[in-house]
């Protein structure tokens, strides 16, 4: 007996939907463009794999070298979308990746981590704490990307990301410090716009994360009743929020939880007024864009 292929079992508006038959389609399919030298800004960037069983990538970004090399900083970012849209490889991050890297001057790595809900939670956070100990793995210089062995410092490393990205970063830089990952040293932590669910059971993260119960009780959603936390290992933390934005309030929360954690870095937050969700993608004529990039880049380059 033929099925009706068309009957919609899950749907998340703005982000995918689910048919009875199993196939996923997406709101808004990322697009892709190839790595290469960007002509603004004169960054090169590479695609790398990490992961060759799971077929987990990265976009590595190197901005221009003037005069004799020297180590950079390296910022490893993970890209937002829900923990099922977006990609190193769009165009928008790589705009954006290439500006951070010449203006901050550090070598940048995106992970391209799989994606819900093919790859169900805590899949993202597995490829991206993986990415992590495939970059520690250049500690002695002779690890398996040139680039990095090269051009990076593990000795001053930044984890960055916005919306579910900036979750993302904070559990990696929380997960090292419990494992006791060598090979790195995490300075910075920048985390822009967070996506930390919201107080009442998350649905949508529910269907994304199956073993998760969608609430606060859930370390992932809330660090503040993360036991590890004290354990996260960096020196300074930015919580970035925009006024306008629905996640705005667990964006706070999450920084007063750092705050009055004692877990010993140094937290500063900082609003952009009258902008949304991530603005310095979606609306890339504000002029609100220059003083965010510039709290990043001043924030990443603190001694």
């Amino acid at each position: 007996m033929a099925t009706d292929n068309t009957e919609i079992s899950h749907d998340f508006p703005s982000f995918f939907k689910v048919y009875k038959d199993g196939r996923v389609e997406r709101y808004w399919n990322t697009d892709s463009v190839e790595a290469g030298v960007d002509t603004e800004t004169g960054v090169q960037s590479k695609d790398v794999v990490i992961s060759p069983e799971a077929n987990v990538k990265a976009r590595i970004f190197l901005p221009k070298i003037d005069g004799p090399a020297k180590k950079l900083p390296l910022l490893v970012h993970y890209h937002g979308g829900g923990f099922c849209l977006g990609s190193p490889f769009a165009s928008a991050f790589k705009t954006f990746l290439s500006t951070l890297a010449t203006q901050a001057n550090v070598i940048a790595v995106s992970i391209d981590y799989r994606l819900a809900p093919e790859h169900k939670l805590p899949t993202a956070y597995d490829d991206s704490l993986a990415g992590l100990r495939w970059i520690a793995e250049h500690s002695d210089g002779k690890g398996p990307e040139p680039w990095i062995n090269e051009h990076a410092d593990l000795g001053r490393v930044i984890l960055a990301g916005e919306s579910a990205g900036g979750t993302l970063a904070h559990y990696v830089a929380v997960q090292a410090g419990a494992a006791g990952l060598g090979g790195v040293a995490i300075k910075r932590l920048l985390i822009v716009h967070p996506y930390f669910g919201a107080k009442e059971p998350d649905k949508f993260y529910q269907y994304m994360c199956p073993t998760s119960s969608g609430t606060d009780d859930d370390p992932k959603l809330n660090p503040a009743v993360d036991p590890d936390l004290l354990r996260l290992k960096c020196d300074a933390v930015l919580v970035c929020v925009a006024e306008k934005d629905m996640l705005k309030g667990r964006g706070l929360a999450y920084y007063g939880a750092m705050k009055k954690s004692g877990w010993g870095g140094t937290v500063d937050l900082h609003e952009t007024k009258g902008e949304d969700h991530c603005f310095h993608f979606f609306n890339p004529k504000s002029e609100n864009i220059g003083p965010l990039m510039k709290k990043m880049v001043d924030f990443i380059q603190l001694n």
